[in-house]
């Protein structure tokens, strides 16, 4: 890992360091202890391991990065959960959105596996939507795959 990073996010739990191949969670500060316990430091991984990003804007709520990690388990509820997830840094301002979707397009274009989901907060809020219709039965499996491809730019 190089010595400097190229961009930093900081956000109310934490903060993003990325680097050339991978990022680092830094959680620093009284809210990051706060959500995400005293014991936990700093997480690297690799572009490598990143299945999927999702960034959402700040506006009523704070806006959040999220990473999705191969065979992880990361929160689908929205800021208020994503507090919790340790792959995930919220931010509250405007001015961070811009920085989060840098981050963002920077692994999307240096990532090897170029199998990664990058999603943006509306999008993948109409995908759980959808979810919920297709789980209550008021749309088909079938259809809501066909949506999820569509809203995924498949």
């Amino acid at each position: 890992m190089e010595n400097m990073p190229l961009k930093t996010l900081k956000g109310n739990n934490g903060q993003i360091e990325l680097y050339g191949s991978c990022i680092v969670i830094k959680r620093k500060g009284f809210l990051a202890k706060l959500t995400h316990g005293f014991t936990k430091g700093e997480k690297t991984i690799s572009f490598d391991n990143i299945s999927g990003i999702q960034v959402k804007k700040p506006g009523l709520t704070s806006g959040y990065i999220q990473f999705s990690i191969s065979g992880g388990n990361e929160s689908t509820g929205g800021v208020f959960q994503a507090t919790q997830d340790e792959n995930t840094v919220v931010f509250p301002h405007k001015k961070d959105y811009p920085i989060a979707e840098e981050i963002k397009s920077y692994i999307l274009k240096h990532k090897r596996d170029s199998t990664l989901v990058s999603t943006s907060g509306s999008s993948a809020d109409e995908i759980l939507e959808f979810r919920k219709l297709a789980d209550a039965g008021v749309i088909s499996e079938e259809e809501f795959e066909k949506k999820k491809k569509v809203l995924l730019n498949l």
